[in-house]
Parts: structure tokens; sequence; C-alpha cells
């Protein structure tokens, strides 16, 4: 797998404040490429059929009291093997001391060793949570992402739509911002797609005519936010009369990213219309829609049942 979806074993341990009680030679150079942690209960039990050598590996309470149980060369036995795949750390939880014949085999086969006053089940959740995020695949889109009230909304459209600006405004609104420009986009599950901007442009935003403005020192830390998960895609396009846009909204439009459909709204800008209130009014309506109403068939509906009452018969579906 290649760097763009690893992350070094160094940033896990800075991240939740992990104590280094043996630093392999290649310490510094160990990378995470698989998003999951293990409890290596059954491989303890001398069990290695299907073991996945390449997870971060935790020893908590459980594992320790089993291992007590041992004498001291049935325990220097198992490490041999275990600590013989080569994985990328092994963690001890709950502040506990490691075994000695554990301390032993991690320095004969160079696997490093490391140790958390978190309880077992919190920090491997937490540190499964963070992995998930940081090597889910990741592709960079040219938009603008928004917080709305509470959804999160991925502006598209050509340079000089007024993306930005209609951002600004948002901000000035009560709304957050998360990226402009470049949104980094990742994939976290089969169906969550989570949007956050590069660090080197993060919070800053370009006006053309008065330049680069940083939203967090400009409108308060409570108009940033850092990540958001794509609820709803917005793409804006200059109006074109010769065009049929949707009027009613019966059906849904969808925009596929990383074989993620998204609903869409394709809105035409012509100068006076207020962009704005039209994209918290979308926000609104997708939330609207995800609680189970459909305003344009509610609509048709109403229309029907009063076209029949004044035709005194019902119309053929």
């Amino acid at each position: 797998m290649s760097e763009e979806y690893s992350v070094a074993l160094t940033d896990v341990v800075k991240r939740f404040h992990l104590e280094v009680l043996f630093a392999a030679t290649d310490y510094e150079s160990i990378r995470l490429t698989v998003a999951d942690v293990a409890r290596p209960g059954l491989q303890l039990a001398g069990y290695f059929d299907h073991f996945e050598p390449m997870r971060l590996q935790v020893i908590g309470n459980v594992e320790e009291s089993y291992l007590q149980k041992l004498t001291a060369t049935e325990r220097a036995m198992i490490f041999d093997r275990f600590f013989s795949y080569k994985c990328p750390a092994l963690l001890v939880a709950r502040n506990m001391e490691p075994l000695p014949e554990c301390l032993e085999m991690a320095k004969r086969h160079n696997v490093t060793l490391l140790r958390s006053q978190e309880a077992t089940s919190t920090i491997v959740s937490t540190i499964i949570a963070y992995l998930t995020g940081v090597l889910a695949p990741c592709i960079t889109r040219h938009g603008v992402m928004m917080e709305i009230y509470g959804e999160g909304v991925l502006l598209l459209g050509e340079s000089g739509m007024g993306k930005s600006e209609a951002a600004i405004e948002l901000v000035k609104r009560g709304h957050r911002l998360v990226a402009d420009d470049a949104v980094e986009i990742r994939k976290t599950s089969e169906s969550t797609l989570m949007a956050t901007a590069p660090e080197v442009v993060r919070n800053f935003v370009e006006l053309r005519g008065i330049g680069i403005i940083n939203v967090a020192q400009l409108f308060g830390a409570g108009a940033v936010r850092r990540e958001v998960d794509i609820d709803l895609v917005v793409n804006i396009v200059p109006w074109n009369q010769n065009e049929s846009y949707d009027r009613l909204g019966i059906e849904r439009q969808y925009m596929e990213i990383m074989g993620n459909k998204i609903p869409m709204n394709t809105i035409p800008i012509t100068p006076g219309r207020n962009l704005a209130v039209i994209l918290e009014v979308a926000a609104m309506n997708n939330r609207q829609r995800k609680m189970g109403y459909n305003p344009g068939l509610d609509f048709t509906n109403q229309l029907s049942m009063r076209m029949e009452q004044e035709a005194g018969y019902r119309l053929p579906l």
C-alpha cells in the first residue's frame, strides 16, 4: 500500500500519548497500513491460523490474566512465536507492566513495545476510529465545503461562479466553513464520505479583488469546522435559457463520488439571485427529505386531489 494510505507509528504514539517501552531499530520508519487493531487472545493460546500480523496488537487485562497462569517457559515460547510474525508494535493497555518474557522477546525480535494508561476497550476503539479516517481512500476535488444547518454541503462549479463569496455570506449567517478551493474527500465507510481541507489551505478563503483571508481569525473559531460528512452536492451552473431545469424536485438527482451516491441539486445562477439563501433552503430541504417528506410529491398530490374534486371524478394514475 502506498504511503498515501498509511500512517507513521510515531504519529499514533504522539496522538494517543503512548509510552515507548522498547523502540525497534526501524521505529521511526514503521507505518500502519491496516485500519484495524487486534487483541491476540487465540495467538497467545498457540493458535496462529488466519493471524493478521500487519495490525497493531493490543494486550489488555484478559490476556494478562491468562498469561499469568502460565509458567515462565511457556510464556517465553508463546512470545517467541508471536513476535516472530513481526507485527508493527505491541501495545500494553491499562498502564500494566509488561511481563519479563514479553519484553525479552520483543527485544530479541526487534518489535516495538508500547504502553497506554487507557482502558483496553477505550484505546482500541479510539485508535480504530483514527486509523479508519487517515487510511481511507482519498481524492481531492475543486469546490467549497460548508456545514449548513448541520448538513455537509459540497459546492461544485466552474471558477468565477461565486462559490467563495457565497461561503463568506453563509459564514456571516452563522454557518461553518470546512474547505475552500480544494476539498479532500475520504471514503470512511461504504456509505460515508468525509470532507476536509488540506492542512496548507485550512481556514483560508480567496476572494477576488481582496485576496486571501483567514476565516477563523476574521470571524472566530466557531466559523470553521475541521471535517464533515457530505450529505448534499450542489452543482452551480450559469443560467441557460435553452436548458430545462427541475422545477418540482420530485425525482432526486445523484452524483457518484468514489462509488457512493450523494443527493445533488443543480442550481442555475443569474445576477441578482441570492445564492447563500438558496443554499440554506437546499440544505434544509435535504434534511427534510431524509426525514421522509417530499414537498414536490406533496404538492402534486394536493393538486391532483383539487382537480379531482373540481372535475367530480378520479383522475387515472
